[in-house]
């Protein structure tokens, strides 16, 4: 059971993740995390950085959609400018909003990638769902609260699999 919250790659931030490289993969779409993924969690608005990212891997034609499970004005404030399909209220791990996010896609599963800050809500959800998956530093070392008391499990678990040899990155 352990081993669906072992993501496929890990990256520093998303700007590590480059189109050629998905397109080589078969991937033609994105779901994406958005708090310390993307951006800061306190942070409401896309970086230029990050704007320039969402226009690289549509310049490829890459799908994207964000998959939050935070609240509809949070969400919908950082997506509606970038144009940007999202699920809010997405309750990760579990499997309706990737299921959305795949019907809105209208891509198959082996297309599409999970990429997230979080081993118990993006990376565990993503294996579920049977996506690639990446897991990103989260941007920011703060958290809300239950984000908090996930990274207390994430850390045994991290360790866990440094113990066992599963992964030689560190945080």
């Amino acid at each position: 059971m352990l081993k669906k919250f072992l993501p496929n790659e890990h990256v520093k931030s998303i700007f590590d993740i480059k189109p050629e490289k998905l397109k080589a993969q078969g991937i033609k779409g994105i779901i994406t995390d958005l708090d310390n993924t993307l951006v800061a969690w306190d942070v409401a608005d896309a970086t230029p950085e990050v704007t320039n990212w969402f226009k690289e891997m549509r310049a490829h034609d890459i799908k994207i959609t964000i998959i939050s499970n935070n609240n509809e004005q949070r969400v919908k404030l950082f997506s509606e400018p970038l144009e940007i399909p999202f699920v809010y209220s997405a309750r990760k791990p579990l499997g309706r909003a990737f299921k959305q996010a795949v019907k809105q896609m209208n891509l198959g599963k082996g297309e599409i990638v999970m990429i997230g800050d979080q081993l118990l809500t993006d990376v565990l959800g993503g294996n579920l769902a049977g996506f690639y998956t990446i897991v990103v530093v989260p941007i920011v070392k703060t958290d809300g609260k239950i984000t908090r008391i996930n990274r207390m499990i994430e850390r045994r678990i991290l360790n866990y699999f440094r113990r066992k040899g599963k992964i030689t990155w560190e945080e």
